[in-house]
């Protein structure tokens, strides 16, 4: 406990947010994800669930893990027409999912039921949903004051569509803009003005392209509008653009592109630029460092439809900071990691040392809701041979040639694709999936995949231990294989590829060595 207590004593109180724990686990790390980088920014210890929902396992887990019924835990009727046995779930420690212990090296981090003991309050009383229950865990004082002392910041006070929300707002930027302390919107949280009028031809013209919604212009966008064939040219640097956009009342942002242009798989592994009006941004830091209460707490749920970390970052050195947190920080258990290495080992000796690929095959609740790939699965299968035909192409054209790595911080080259023996026509490869019919895992077999109880042993059970036993834990531990893959094929919509892509580009793939359709 002291430790605990030495950790939240190095910041400024506490930063808790309601978590949507009917999520799968892929979802709930991109929400935990950005909840870090909030009180990173905001100097608070960040306070993350103590517990998530495995939501399978065999009966043996009785013995380690409480069964409930996932909709009444969660609140929520989503399960409440399947069959009783698929609406239970296990309530397992948050632990199993990542390392806790790496990540309280670089991040002032707690569970929930740690904030409880610190505050003398039971662990048991914990919200089963994920929701900040401020009546438990505040409790009045003789005064009748709540203990810690809260503020809460309301959901739609965080990005309404009328502003652009940044982690904070760089000396410079608030100088062009004439930022001023003074202003704002008390009742929304919102501390500080911009007094800059902007008035040029350049303006009006990028003002225009501020799409309804969210005012983000893309830029490819930017680029249309600046380039003027002297000045602007198509060989610019963004530092060129940049000075255009800032000299007329835009600024550049950095975050990141979502896989086949959408944002469903929030993985950081292609940084990009994207340009705003400087007088719609707010940032985090400005309008909610200030606030003294013990413990700021963010109302209900910001993760659908935004950008990794829910901001937009105002410095590329800012945003690599948040990719070094997803690639490195949040790290899988450690005997997770070893066990893939050791399946990555059994795939090659599988295909006599050749390299080998691997394909994700979502199926499950896709199949039900028509998100999968395709309807039938034989097409499904046929779909990702194609696909890995094309991957067994690109290994040999880069054979002997030079390793790139995705544009992330700290990444070495992967230099086994260029290395080793490419995989022959007739090799085996490797799925993952959440398909359960046994005829389709049967053909799944006769058509060479190979599948992770294919490979798995008893001695690799006992090592793991019981928990591998919860399909999330084995859907890690899958995860870590796939970023062995020499090449890897999977779809776009799926937040378990997203977790592969940051996996593989922390380990130094070359970026043609995937592809999410």
């Amino acid at each position: 406990m002291k430790l605990l207590m030495d950790m939240v004593a190095t910041t400024d109180g506490f930063y808790a947010r309601d978590y949507s724990l009917w999520l799968g686990w892929n979802n709930m790390r991109y929400i935990i994800e950005t909840a870090l980088l909030h009180g990173r920014v905001l100097n608070r210890t960040t306070i993350i669930p103590s517990f998530v929902y495995a939501r399978a396992c065999d009966a043996t887990c009785a013995a380690y893990a409480t069964m409930v019924n996932r909709g009444d835990a969660t609140h929520s009727d989503e399960w409440r027409l399947l069959p009783i046995e698929q609406q239970m779930a296990w309530r397992i420690p948050i632990s199993l999912m990542f390392n806790l212990t790496h990540l309280q090296q670089s991040h002032a981090v707690i569970t929930t039921s740690d904030y409880l003991r610190l505050h003398n309050i039971s662990a048991d009383v914990e919200s089963s949903d994920g929701h900040w229950d401020i009546a438990t865990y505040h409790v009045p004082n003789a005064s009748g004051s709540k203990e810690p002392s809260l503020h809460a910041i309301e959901n739609e006070w965080y990005d309404p569509s009328d502003i652009v929300r940044v982690d904070f707002i760089p000396e410079d930027m608030r100088s062009r803009g004439g930022w001023s302390t003074q202003g704002g919107d008390s009742s929304r949280d919102r501390v500080g003005s911009w007094n800059d009028i902007t008035d040029s031809d350049m303006y009006d013209a990028l003002i225009e392209t501020v799409p309804e919604g969210r005012p983000v212009i893309s830029w490819e966008s930017v680029r249309r509008i600046v380039e003027d064939g002297d000045r602007v040219t198509p060989e610019s640097s963004v530092e060129t653009i940049g000075d255009v956009l800032r000299a007329n009342g835009f600024e550049v942002v950095y975050t990141y592109d979502g896989a086949a242009g959408i944002d469903a798989v929030k993985d950081v592994v292609t940084p990009i630029y994207e340009a705003v009006p400087r007088h719609r941004i707010r940032g985090l830091y400005e309008d909610f460092r200030h606030i003294t209460a013990r413990v700021l707490f963010l109302r209900g749920e910001i993760h659908g439809g935004r950008k990794p970390g829910s901001v937009y970052f105002t410095s590329e050195a800012s945003r690599s900071r948040y990719s070094q947190t997803v690639l490195y920080n949040m790290r899988l258990t450690d005997n997770v990691l070893s066990l893939a290495a050791q399946i990555r080992d059994r795939m090659l000796a599988m295909n006599s040392g050749r390299l080998w690929m691997a394909a994700h095959m979502r199926r499950g609740d896709f199949a039900k809701l028509g998100w999968a790939m395709e309807a039938d699965f034989g097409e499904h299968l046929a779909r990702i041979k194609r696909h890995l035909g094309e991957g067994r192409d690109i290994l040999t054209s880069m054979h002997g040639g030079i390793v790139s790595t995705y544009d992330v911080p700290d990444a070495r080259p992967d230099l086994s694709v260029v290395t080793l023996d490419l995989p022959e026509p007739g090799d085996k490869y490797y799925i993952a999936t959440d398909e359960r019919d046994p005829e389709n895992l049967k053909y799944l077999r006769e058509q060479g995949a190979i599948l992770i109880t294919d490979l798995l042993t008893q001695e690799d059970r006992r090592e793991l231990g019981w928990s591998l036993m919860l399909t999330d834990v084995l859907a890690l531990l899958e995860q870590a294989t796939l970023s062995h893959a020499a090449y890897f094929y999977a779809h776009a919509l799926s937040s378990v590829a997203g977790g592969v892509m940051n996996l593989r580009a922390g380990a130094g793939a070359d970026p043609r060595t995937a592809l999410l359709d």
